[in-house]
């Protein structure tokens, strides 16, 4: 499976939209605001196209986001974080996200302004169980 540079992907026992509930609710649970969730199969089928169940959360908090942001303006075209769960075609279901680290050297920044939002990785991890 390419991921794509940067990406982190796990597998997820759940179904995508409950992967993404469940998310939903740990962010929610931590003060995490949620901006939008993008269903992209939805939007797929609804055009007539085929396309596995696959959707998009995407969320974050400005005192995260905004240090990130000031020292890297170009560092919003990542931000806020997003979440994509996503169904193979032999019916797995996967957790995918950017990378902080990746995020940090993309854009110089430096370990102290990336902190914050590397501390969502747990969170991510947590809900896949």
């Amino acid at each position: 499976m390419d991921e794509g540079e940067g990406i982190v992907t796990r597998q997820t026992p759940f179904s995508v939209v409950e992967t993404l509930d469940r998310l939903e609710n740990a962010l929610q649970s931590k003060g995490i605001q949620v901006f939008a969730r993008i269903d992209h199969s939805g939007e797929a089928h609804r055009a007539g196209l085929p396309m596995n169940p696959t959707q998009l959360l995407i969320f974050g908090n400005p005192k995260g986001g905004t240090p990130v942001m000031v020292a890297a303006p170009t560092s919003a075209i990542d931000l806020p974080l997003k979440a994509l769960a996503w169904q193979d075609d032999a019916g797995k279901v996967w957790l995918s996200w950017n990378d902080p680290n990746y995020i940090r050297h993309r854009f110089g920044l430096s370990e102290e302004v990336i902190t914050p939002l590397a501390r969502i990785v747990p969170l991510l991890e947590s809900i896949l169980v």
